[in-house]
């Protein structure tokens, strides 16, 4: 008997549960593949003074990612958000783990600005997009960070996504700009940059949009960036790993029975 499986109203079709089970397989072994190009926790132990990694893929493979790195006195630390989700989204994540990879390995000292810049120009060369309606508009969306230890500066610069710093009690939103990696209306304008002097105990958060877009509560309605805001706000005093465990049981109890409709990471971090 056929067994069909539904991805983005695609319905794809197996001879058997055998020829299933195979597809399922490789996609789990990709899975894999794909968490082992993603920073190792005892490796970002090194970096940060705590932290927690809010990692849920809506699919077994996902179009979220994150990344950190680190160089003498210069640490990274960033979410990448692709266009869709499941197997199109990690081939494109793991396109942007690979550029960020080459980017930061020769140029760390650059600004988060101009690394966005150097990212989206390499992605719309290796996509081989122009701006014209034939063209594929692939693209992610990105939240990089970049601290010197030995100046307490926090850099900053989003495509499509922000930054939010806690600090005593009071949540600090820094917008990233309204444009993505890859193909966009304005190919020419830069990134903006934010430079931020870190005081102690002041707490970041970089995020993809999956939380906020979730659909759940009483009316199956978005959690939407608001409730957002307040929820980090008001957990921000608790540990960090416990922050991470409020993030995720807060997320599936406004989810309730409704379908996950994107991936979803939350990075927590302080230095």
């Amino acid at each position: 008997m056929s067994t069909g499986l539904e991805r983005d109203n695609e319905l794809l079709f197996f001879g058997d549960d055998l020829e299933l089970s195979e597809h399922v397989s490789s996609l789990r072994y990709a899975s894999i593949i794909q968490k082992a190009l993603m920073p190792d926790p005892e490796i970002i132990r090194k970096y940060l003074k705590d932290y927690f990694v809010l990692f849920m893929p809506r699919d077994i493979v996902s179009g979220d990612f994150f990344y950190t790195y680190a160089d003498r006195n210069r640490i990274c630390i960033a979410v990448g958000d692709c266009t869709g989700h499941g197997v199109p989204g990690a081939l494109l994540s793991i396109l942007g783990i690979g550029f960020l990879n080459e980017v930061m390995q020769r140029c760390i000292t650059q600004k988060p600005n101009r690394i966005l810049n150097l990212l989206r120009e390499k992605v719309i060369k290796a996509l081989k997009q122009k701006d014209d309606v034939t063209s594929a508009k692939d693209s992610f969306d990105l939240a990089l960070c970049i601290f010197d230890t030995s100046t307490g500066i926090l850099e900053f610069s989003g495509a499509n996504r922000p930054l939010f710093i806690v600090r005593k009690g009071e949540l600090i939103e820094y917008k990233g700009n309204p444009m993505t990696i890859g193909i966009a209306p304005v190919l020419e304008k830069s990134f903006t940059e934010y430079s931020v002097k870190i005081e102690k105990e002041d707490t970041c958060y970089i995020f993809s949009d999956g939380y906020c877009d979730q659909f759940g509560g009483a009316d199956e309605k978005k959690f939407k960036y608001s409730r957002f805001r307040e929820l980090i706000r008001s957990i921000n005093k608790r540990g960090m790993a416990e922050q991470g465990k409020m993030l995720e049981s807060t997320f599936s109890d406004w989810k309730g029975d409704l379908q996950q409709v994107d991936d979803v990471t939350v990075i927590g971090f302080k230095f």
